[in-house]
C-alpha cells in the first residue's frame, strides 16, 4: 500500500467585495439559524450580531472562531472568514508526506492493512484516494488503466461506465446514495472542485448493461449494502466513513477512512479464502 499526497487546493478565500459579514451570515442562513439562536450559542447578543453581519462592527479574532465554532463552519472554511476579517489564518494546510503527519500516516496505514481482507481505503475532500489495501486492489481487478492513473478518485471509479458501474448488481440504488451523498456535502462546503466532480460523475451515462438483482441473502435492514460482482460472485458490503475529531489542520480535517464491512456469510467466507 502506498500513500499519496493529496492535491493542494486554493483556500476559501473571500471574495474581493465580501468581507466577514456577509460571509457568516451565508454560513448562517446556510445552517438554517436565526441571528438569536446563534447568539445565544455564542454568549453574545443579537445586536451583535446583526452589526457584524451588516459591517458595523468588526469581531475579534475570538468572536469569528466561536462563530464558525458554533456554525460548524469547516476547518479551510474558518481560514477564509479569518482572512475576511483581517486576521490570519489560524489553521495549517500541512501536506500529508510531512514528517509531522508520520505518525498519522502510519496510524492509517496500520488502520487500513488490519481491516484486511475486509476492503479500506483513505480519501481526501473530493474523494481524491490517498491510500488502500489489498481488499480495494482485489474489486478493482479489471479496470482500465486510464481510471487508474493519478489522481486516483472514488466516485470516479464508482461511478464510470468503464469503471466498477457495470460490476454494481444495485447500480441505480447505490448511485443514488453516492449522488445524494455528495450533495449533501456541497450544501455544508463552498467547493468548487466538489461541484465540479459531481457534475462530471452525475453525467455519466448508466450501463446498459446494469441490471438489478436481489442479494444472495436478506438485505441488512439498516443500511444500503453494495452488491458488486467479483469473478462470477455477488459480494455485499455495509459502507463506514470515519472523519477525525476537532482537527486542527485543514489536511487532516479533510481526510476521511471508508471501511466496507461484509454484509453476509459468503462474502466473509469468499474474502478469507481469498485474501488470507
Amino acid at each position: 500500500m502506498s500513500t499519496a499526497t493529496p492535491a493542494r487546493t486554493a483556500p476559501g478565500a473571500a471574495p474581493a467585495d465580501q468581507g466577514v459579514g456577509p460571509l457568516l451570515r451565508a454560513w448562517r442562513e446556510r445552517r438554517r439559524i436565526s441571528q438569536l439562536e446563534l447568539a445565544l450559542r455564542a454568549d453574545s447578543s443579537s445586536r451583535h450580531i446583526s452589526f457584524i453581519e451588516t459591517g458595523r462592527s468588526r469581531p475579534s479574532e475570538e468572536m469569528v472562531l466561536r462563530l464558525a465554532e458554533h456554525l460548524d463552519v469547516p476547518v479551510r472554511e474558518r481560514n477564509a472568514l479569518l482572512l475576511a476579517a483581517g486576521y490570519a489564518p489560524r489553521f495549517p494546510e500541512t501536506p500529508l508526506d510531512d514528517p509531522a503527519l508520520d505518525a498519522l500516516r502510519a496510524g492509517m496505514e496500520r488502520l487500513i492493512q488490519g481491516y484486511e481482507p475486509y476492503p479500506a481505503l483513505v480519501v481526501d475532500a473530493t474523494y481524491n484516494v490517498l491510500a488502500a489495501n489489498r481488499g480495494i486492489t482485489m474489486l478493482l481487478d479489471g479496470v482500465p488503466e486510464a481510471l487508474l492513473g493519478p489522481p486516483l478518485n472514488a466516485m470516479r471509479l464508482t461511478l464510470h461506465p468503464e469503471g466498477l458501474a457495470p460490476r454494481i448488481r444495485n447500480l441505480r440504488e447505490w448511485r443514488g446514495h453516492l449522488l445524494a451523498q455528495m450533495e449533501r456535502q456541497i450544501a455544508l462546503h463552498r467547493s468548487a472542485a466538489l461541484r465540479a466532480l459531481y457534475e462530471e460523475v452525475a453525467a455519466y451515462p448508466v450501463p446498459e448493461s446494469a441490471v438489478e438483482a436481489e442479494p444472495a441473502g436478506p438485505v441488512p435492514y439498516f443500511a444500503l449494502p453494495l452488491l458488486i460482482e467479483h469473478e462470477g460472485r455477488t459480494l455485499s458490503f455495509i459502507s463506514s466513513i470515519s472523519t477525525f475529531n476537532t482537527p486542527m489542520d485543514v489536511t487532516v480535517a479533510e481526510l476521511a477512512i471508508e471501511t466496507l464491512l461484509p454484509g453476509d456469510p459468503a462474502t466473509v467466507k469468499y474474502l478469507q479464502s481469498l485474501l488470507p
